[in-house]
């Protein structure tokens, strides 16, 4: 017994001394007492390895007592070892210690721990040698089976090696054959491809060639099928080898089937531009616009397909241009064009416009029918045909062929009616409708078009019959005479109507102006209108006011003239394009104003009584001194300046009675104070002239300061109100006018005279 429990004692001691040797190393000699060493020995015990807490458990699960359950059968202790290991093994785990008193049981585990493990490995040994003895009952019997096996295996590789030996040849006789069928499979496969790529089949040579098949997707897909089967045997037949038999035969067999179906669409687009050039709304189908497309790669056939179109447009249009101007549209409206006949310009105008929508129309439906996208052109803009292709050249050859018809009928109405018109402002608005329309055919269709040569030919004739008109009432007008009792001096009144009619005229034009001309362009449009309503009017004022002038000497022709010029300078002057005419009647305005004021400086100078004292001072020789003339003697030039003086308090210094005639109020100051300017030069001169000794006068200041203005010029310029002049430019003035103060002079006595014989009547 003692044996026994040393045991457990003596590994748990190992077990403790080898985890701990540092508190083993520490004990001293005098701690030999056995309970010392057994109290070190558990206290000294370190649980926390993972295998002492493993045997632990063992012995735990070993010697655990069930809860609830007494044993009643309790075993004695034996000291025997011999009783001990006879006793039943398979009676040992299940018997359970029961515990009389407190320890017991563990002493008697301690007791019979060896003889508890022993029996634990022996019943394990035991399962193990009754499962290994199945397992090799098992493998006996399958090595039986194996042996069984491996004989048949050998038999049939006996078998199957004579077999082999046998079937050698009907072997290689197989493989060969199953080689040519191969090869003979490719040579299907690649001309089953072949001609699936250069042949056509049943249903495409049907959808090609026959009548029953329509035009549609099925028949253009064939077609290009075929396109590409002869690009395709171009390409082959190309190559090193040259032409073969069946690159030519493909040839021909797909130009027959492409022959037929171009037939075909000839056939079917001359059917449905028949159809439709009749219809007034033009509507173009896909299959339509698709067939063109196909025609096209065959201008011949697309040729004869579009004659049938033009024609059936030409009878169209024709016959729906003719509805238009007498039946009107649908249900009578709109009304007929003719039932406006009686308004020119709108009865032109509504067929103009009539033509231009057809011809919209038309445009719209040829550029849908050749798929042309729009050029993104704005209305009425100029239209490039420089750099237009094939397709435009198509659409304005059949535009002109649609229109052709309309050219007579619509020329022999707008020639009739531009005819017929006797106002010059109806025939010009026609005119210039005419021109509009005939700038917007031209950018819409081209110059050489048929309708704008035809168009081109009318606009002629209307300016034609406008520039007649005219030109017959400005003849009219310069054989007009003025009313000898009639004293006005302003326009007569057919210069009055005759401005008005221009006035319109030119109203008209400007309104018929596009805004993208140049001045040029704008004034040469009018230059000649101008010349025959202006230039014979001019030509009437003066040649007129000339006549009654010879029978009415004292009516005033110089400013009747200029009140006639001024007024069309008036007239004029509100529209830019006439700046050019305008120019020219300034210039004979300034002609006419610089004899008006010649002749009213001498009637001023005249007036003031000086007339005689200027021209002897402008003429006396220098041998003879002026003193001794009869018209400057002292007492001849005291009363010239004493009338002089009585003239400068007069109204006449401020305007003039004859002056006030003229319309405008710029002339009427401009003339007369150039007179002044002329009156303050002479009275310089005569200053001067006497002031000179050579003229032998004597107290030549006291003569000249007796009367106002006392001899001083400058005063004289400010009773004038008018600056003074330098004398470098009164010398060349005086000299450019002492050829004309002699004829002045001689006609302002004949009009004095003229004047005082009547006077006395």
């Amino acid at each position: 017994m003692a044996t026994s429990s040393q045991s457990p004692r003596i590994g748990l001691s190992s077990t403790s001394a080898s985890s701990n040797p540092e508190r083993k190393a520490s004990w001293t000699p005098q701690t030999r007492n056995p309970v010392s060493l057994r109290l070190y020995k558990v206290l000294s015990t370190n649980f926390d390895d993972e295998e002492t807490r493993q045997a632990l458990r063992t012995l735990s699960d070993l010697y655990a007592t069930p809860k609830g359950k007494e044993v009643q059968t309790v075993v004695e202790d034996v000291d025997d070892e011999f009783s001990q290991e006879n006793v039943d093994a398979s009676h040992a785990p299940a018997s359970v210690l029961a515990e009389i008193m407190p320890g017991e049981s563990a002493a008697r585990a301690r007791k019979n721990l060896r003889r508890d493990m022993e029996n634990q490995l022996a019943e394990g040994s035991r399962k193990f040698l009754e499962a290994f003895g199945e397992v090799d009952a098992k493998l006996r019997e399958l090595q039986t089976h194996v042996a069984a096996m491996r004989t048949s295996c050998d038999e049939a590789e006996t078998q199957l090696a004579l077999t082999n030996e046998s079937s050698k040849v009907l072997l290689e006789r197989a493989g060969n054959l199953r080689d040519e069928r191969q090869e003979v499979e490719d040579k299907k496969s690649i001309i089953t491809l072949f001609l699936a790529r250069f042949t056509l089949a049943e249903a495409e040579v049907e959808a090609i060639s026959s009548r029953d098949v329509p035009i549609g997707q099925r028949f253009f897909d064939a077609m290009d099928k075929t396109e590409r089967i002869r690009e395709d045997c171009r390409v082959l037949m190309a190559g090193e080898d040259g032409s073969t038999k069946a690159g030519l035969e493909i040839m021909a067999s797909t130009s027959t089937n492409l022959e037929q179906g171009y037939e075909k669409v000839l056939r079917y687009c001359s059917h449905e531009f028949r159809q439709v050039g009749r219809d007034s709304q033009l509507e173009v189908s896909p299959q339509m616009r698709e067939a063109v497309l196909r025609l096209r790669k065959r201008p011949e056939l697309l040729t004869e397909a579009l004659t049938f179109l033009s024609e059936t447009r030409q009878a169209t249009l024709l016959t729906s241009f003719i509805a238009a101007l007498t039946r009107g549209g649908p249900s009578g409206y709109p009304r007929p064009i003719e039932l406006h006949a009686h308004d020119p310009l709108r009865y032109v105008g509504d067929m103009l416009a009539w033509v231009h929508q057809a011809i919209a129309a038309e445009r719209e439906f040829l550029e849908s029918l050749f798929g042309l996208q729009s050029d993104g052109r704005m209305v009425g803009s100029v239209r490039s045909f420089s750099a237009q292709g094939e397709v435009e050249d198509w659409i304005r050859e059949l535009m002109d062929l649609a229109v052709a018809k309309l050219c007579v009928p619509l020329k022999m109405r707008v020639q009739q009616t531009i005819r017929s018109q006797e106002s010059s402002i109806v025939s010009y608005k026609i005119a210039n409708l005419l021109q509009f329309y005939l700038m917007t055919m031209r950018r819409t269709i081209g110059e050489q078009a048929l309708l704008s040569t035809t168009l081109k030919e009318i606009t002629d004739v209307a300016y034609k019959v406008f520039y007649d008109s005219i030109d017959t009432q400005s003849q009219a007008l310069s054989r007009i005479h003025l009313d000898e009792d009639d004293p006005s001096l302003t326009p007569p009144l057919a210069i009055l109507d005759h401005a008005q009619i221009l006035r319109e005229v030119m109203l008209v034009y400007q309104s018929s102006l596009l805004g993208d001309e140049d001045e040029a362009e704008i004034n040469s449009g009018f230059n000649q209108v101008l010349d025959i309503m202006i230039d014979p009017v001019v030509i009437m004022c003066i040649s007129n006011g000339e006549e009654k002038k010879k029978v009415r000497p004292r009516w005033d022709a110089e400013v009747f003239v200029l009140n006639c010029l001024c007024y069309l300078q008036s007239v004029l002057s509100t529209f830019d394009f006439t700046n050019q005419k305008q120019s020219a009647i300034q210039a004979v305005i300034d002609e006419r104003v610089t004899l008006l004021t010649d002749e009213h400086s001498t009637n001023v100078l005249r007036d003031a009584g000086l007339l005689q004292v200027a021209e002897a001072c402008r003429n006396h020789k220098t041998d003879e001194p002026l003193s001794r003339i009869p018209s400057t003697q002292p007492a001849d030039l005291q009363r010239a300046l004493q009338h002089f003086s009585m003239w400068l308090s007069g109204l006449e210094v401020v305007h003039s009675p004859r002056l006030e005639q003229l319309t405008v109020q710029k002339l009427h100051t401009q003339i007369h104070q150039d007179a002044l300017a002329r009156l303050a030069k002479t009275y310089r001169l005569i200053c001067e002239e006497v002031k000179k000794p050579a003229n032998r006068y004597e107290a030549a200041s006291t003569l000249l300061g007796s009367e106002r203005p006392f001899g001083q010029v400058h005063l004289l310029w400010q009773i004038f109100g008018l600056e003074e002049k330098d004398e470098e430019g009164d010398e060349e003035e005086e000299s450019e006018e002492d050829d004309e103060a002699e004829d002045d002079a001689d006609e302002a006595e004949e009009s004095g005279s003229d004047e005082e014989d009547e006077e006395d009547e």
